[in-house]
């Protein structure tokens, strides 16, 4: 009796291989694989606005830290399962753990930060130090 021999078992067929990684993509509960909210960063004079995109994130399962200059942001959207005999056709939204880390300045005042959340977005504002806002200094002008 004689085997093939395919050295690349499912590669060896790339179509076959790129159908099962598709069904695999499609088919497998996205509640099983990491995700990062999408974040926007904007600055002015006197503070740096961190805003994340965390939809369906409960308050108490969201954790910010500031620590050695660094803003962590650790939270969990949970996959509610529904036990009703019709089932899901499509699930394309993310679940599970995440986290992000943010480097900080040195002009950010870590003791005054305040943190919102509001209609799924998270805002977390990073005030300035007094040192590093900008001033404007009048300078005399002597007409002899």
């Amino acid at each position: 009796m004689l085997i093939k021999y395919t050295p690349f078992g499912e590669m060896a067929d790339p179509f076959r291989f790129l159908d099962t990684a598709v069904n695999r993509l499609l088919n497998e509960p996205q509640a099983t694989r990491p995700w990062m909210p999408s974040v926007d960063i904007l600055e002015n004079e006197n503070e740096l606005v961190l805003k994340a995109d965390i939809p369906d994130v409960e308050l108490k399962d969201i954790d910010i830290q500031i620590e050695n200059g660094t803003l962590s942001l650790r939270g969990e959207r949970k996959f509610e399962k529904n036990d009703e005999k019709s089932g899901y056709h499509r699930i394309e939204r993310s679940y599970g753990t995440f986290e992000r880390f943010f480097s900080l300045p040195e002009t950010v005042d870590a003791e005054h930060v305040k943190a919102d959340y509001k209609n799924g977005v998270l805002s977390v504002t990073l005030p300035k130090k007094e040192l590093a806002k900008p001033r404007q200094i009048k300078v005399a002008i002597n007409n002899n």
